[in-house]
């Protein structure tokens, strides 16, 4: 029984972890043309790979929960007006990147490489998919400044994507070394 409160209370830790690298990455800027790029897409990434799925996700959730009950964790602060925002539906596209990154990668015992890196350019690809998809309809519907599909994929995608291609590498070397240590929690 010890052993079981031992397990939840280190899953526990972890998520809480997650949650404040996450929050913390978001104020970590490299510098780049247009958009800076933030290490939140990094340790959303590595959520999934060393928690799994569901508790990666479940540390992103916590994240986006905190910040919109108004904690300044967000890259432009927080608060519940945070949904407004078009870049709100990149925070929506981490938790479900996360989510579909730790089901990849953690399907087998002891995921390669090439896994753990396709898991997380699968998980890339839905955030951005749905931060693009909220970017559009939110400065159309709410916000009404007119964004040409053009200049979205411009600066909501090719602008960023080199920067997270490679925090898709760097995670997936992070993860493999770490996955083992963290897979005996989780599991």
């Amino acid at each position: 029984m010890e052993k079981n409160n031992s397990k939840k209370t280190v899953r526990l830790v972890l998520c809480a972890l997650f949650a404040a690298l996450i929050a913390v990455g978001a104020f970590i800027k490299i510098p780049i043309p247009y958009i800076p790029l933030t290490l939140q897409t990094l340790f959303t990434m590595l959520a999934g790979l060393m928690l799994g799925g569901r508790l990666g996700a479940i540390s992103v959730c916590v994240y986006v929960a905190i910040g919109l009950a108004g904690l300044p964790v967000f890259t432009q602060g927080g608060g519940i007006t945070y949904v407004l925002k078009p870049t709100f539906g990149y925070l929506i596209g981490f938790a479900v990147g996360t989510y579909v990154t730790g089901a990849i990668a953690n399907k087998t015992a002891a995921p390669t490489f090439r896994r753990l890196v396709g898991a997380n350019l699968a998980g890339l690809a839905i955030i951005y998919l749905f931060g693009m998809v909220y970017y559009f309809l939110i400065s159309h519907l709410y916000l009404g400044t007119n964004i040409t599909i053009r200049n979205l994929f411009l600066y909501c995608f090719l602008a960023t994507i080199p920067g997270d291609v490679i925090s898709c590498l760097v995670a997936a070397v992070i993860g493999k070394r770490l996955n083992p240590i963290t897979r005996k929690y989780v599991q």
